[in-house]
């Protein structure tokens, strides 16, 4: 049984009408939604609504108050080799007094998920100014749906904020390089079909390279957007500089000013002046874009391996079955230590070896050029003497 204690922020941030943020994408969306918020607070009379439209989002949060993010915890096989998103049987530690956020849990840095499980979750917790609130996908559409609804009813929340890193939350299903489509359409068919009042951001568009930056900016004209400042940006310092989030660091580091071609694990990625702004639309919008939500409302799945495998038969993209396969091809190379076996210098020039064309690299994908874990993300920085969210290679 898990031991229940006091909400560890409810004395510093009383207990009040606040907006809950939903991170669409899993992995590292809780990171650039976090700058989202911070964005949103700071710009005040930002509405959110696409021109024309008449929706009305209201005024974000107090400031200086950490904003409620309820997010999946479905992360990349290196950070959970098990399949799937963890649910709240999938953590232990010390959890909030019941009722307090409805039946949802929240994350603390003492939240431990249960092995052979992994979760950059609790961590996180730890390191963004934001309180982390697990979201359920397992038991199908319409309970997650409920959840929302009850979350939202419990806080008080006046607005729903989804927040998608990237973009493929517009995913219409038949991109080319489009990876993982579930879990943003389950955001936008359960935030509707929870009734809620909603507006759907689009931050960083193509810095998940899922589908192209011009793509996506030809979805979004009309949206209103608006461009985080650099202090926005730097209230994820802390988190960036040991996560292996790709999307939301190239977003930081465009937030930042920096421009050109990023090299990721998967494939290059330009960083132009959209790749740093904030793009909003009303959730019917998202939904008339995503073609697996619409599906999704339609079928009401009851299960999350129903909805993969509707997901499935849009876009020929099945989530779970990918992550259940063992891997396949040629095994990584060994771990080994940025240590004195090999200097900055050394490194620099195997990273820019392996990414002739970039001027950018994440530090996923050095870390990778060196054979390394992603764990080792922070000493692979202090050897290179690099404090900001993506490696300079020119």
């Amino acid at each position: 049984m898990k031991e229940r204690t006091a909400d560890p922020y409810e004395a510093v941030y009383p207990y009040e009408a606040v907006d809950l943020y939903v991170a669409a994408g899993g992995g590292g969306d809780p990171v650039g939604t976090t700058i989202t918020a911070a964005a949103l607070t700071r710009a005040g009379a930002f509405t959110g609504a696409s021109a024309g439209t008449g929706a009305e989002a209201g005024t974000p949060g107090t400031a200086g108050a950490r904003p409620l993010i309820a997010t999946y915890a479905w992360e990349r096989p290196e950070v959970d080799p098990t399949p799937g998103p963890l649910g709240a049987a999938d953590f232990t530690g010390p959890a909030p007094e019941r009722g307090r956020y409805g039946d949802t849990l929240l994350l603390t840095p003492a939240s431990r998920p249960v092995p052979p499980a992994g979760s950059t979750l609790p961590r996180l917790a730890g390191d963004l100014p934001a309180r982390l609130l697990l979201l359920d996908p397992c038991r199908g559409l319409a309970a997650m749906a409920a959840q929302i609804r009850r979350l939202a009813d419990t806080v008080g929340a006046r607005h729903v904020r989804i927040v998608d890193m990237g973009g493929d939350i517009l995913a219409h299903g038949d991109e080319e390089t489009l990876c993982s489509p579930l879990v943003d359409a389950l955001a936008v068919a359960a935030c509707t079909l929870a009734g809620v009042d909603a507006t759907v951001y689009v931050a960083g568009p193509g810095t998940d390279g899922e589908i192209p930056q011009h793509v996506l900016l030809d979805r979004l004209a009309g949206a209103r957007h608006l461009t985080p400042t650099a202090r926005d940006a730097d209230t994820v310092g802390t988190a960036l500089a040991w996560h292996p989030s790709e999307a939301s660091a190239l977003f930081a580091a465009a937030v930042h000013g920096a421009r050109g071609t990023v090299r990721t694990v998967e494939r290059q990625i330009p960083l132009t002046d959209a790749s740093a702004r904030v793009y909003a639309l009303g959730l019917d919008e998202a939904l008339a874009r995503n073609t697996v939500a619409r599906h999704l409302l339609d079928a009401r799945p009851d299960t999350l391996d129903e909805a993969a495998d509707l997901a499935a038969r849009v876009t020929g993209i099945h989530e779970l079955e990918r992550e259940r396969r063992p891997p396949s091809g040629p095994a990584r190379p060994p771990v080994a230590s940025p240590g004195p076996h090999g200097t900055a210098r050394e490194a620099m020039a195997l990273i820019r070896e392996r990414a002739p064309e970039a001027t950018h690299a994440t530090y996923r994908f050095a870390a990778r050029a060196l054979g390394l874990d992603w764990h080792r993300i922070p000493a692979l920085r202090t050897l290179l003497k690099a404090d900001s969210p993506l490696l300079t290679l020119r």
